[in-house]
């Protein structure tokens, strides 16, 4: 028998509750992670800011702003206005955590200043992956919602549903290479020019390691929750 909680399945509570209990665990490993290697200060003795803007000068890259903004694991590049937004701790400490991000993000940097691939299908699908992701997951409750009364106006709102939330799964996914990549790109830069020793390395391998399997979680859980959508469907 098919029970209905709010429009779903029990089916869908299967899946969905072991993938929000791995992500918790994932997180909470990655929080660890960045605050144990955070203790470990780098023998080369830069702050975030500084390995950061020495990478993107490296790189050739020099039209680049290295800025601080508030808050935790609020780091990221923006390709729009070209800055590195590190946190404020990644961006004045001097550390194996902070040369790990600050190196990661400045990643994105040379990815976007040579035109890497992934990355722009990636930035071709965020104006879209917004709007439509989270509008698909109410549509979809909708169709299932009015296929008792209306059968094929609720089938065809819950396909724009899932339509809509295969979007955010595809960026899920293309997510995946731009994050390994960016990682790729830090860790051989950092060895390279000798920002870490070998004792920090593995540090910043480690937690780099943990932050990609946050991205890996998230685009399992939507392809879980995309397959369950479209069997509902050909049920």
């Amino acid at each position: 028998m098919d029970y209905l909680f709010y429009g779903y399945d029990l089916d869908y509570y299967m899946i969905l509750i072991p993938i929000i209990l791995l992500s918790m665990i994932i997180g909470g490993r990655l929080k660890y992670k960045m605050k144990k290697y955070s203790k470990q200060n780098l023998s080369s003795g830069m702050t975030g800011k500084e390995i950061a803007e020495k990478m993107l000068n490296d790189n050739g890259i020099y039209d680049v702003k290295v800025i601080s903004v508030r808050g935790q694991l609020t780091d990221h590049y923006n390709p729009s206005k070209k800055t590195v937004n590190l946190s404020e701790s990644v961006y004045n400490q001097r550390n194996a955590s902070s040369a790990a991000v600050a190196a990661h993000e400045c990643g994105h940097a040379v990815q976007h200043a040579k035109g890497y691939e992934w990355l722009k299908m990636r930035s071709i699908l965020v104006p879209f992956v917004g709007v439509s992701s989270n509008l698909g997951i109410y549509l979809i409750i909708g169709g299932i919602f009015l296929m008792g009364s209306s059968p094929l106006l609720g089938q065809t709102i819950f396909q724009l549903g899932i339509l809509g939330f295969a979007t955010g799964t595809l960026f899920s996914f293309v997510t995946l290479p731009v994050e390994f990549d960016a990682s790729n790109r830090a860790i051989y830069w950092l060895e390279r020019k000798r920002i870490v020793n070998q004792r920090e390395l593995i540090g910043v391998k480690d937690a780099l390691k943990w932050a990609a399997m946050t991205y890996v979680v998230a685009a399992l859980g939507s392809l879980a929750q995309l397959v369950y959508f479209w069997t509902r469907m050909r049920r």
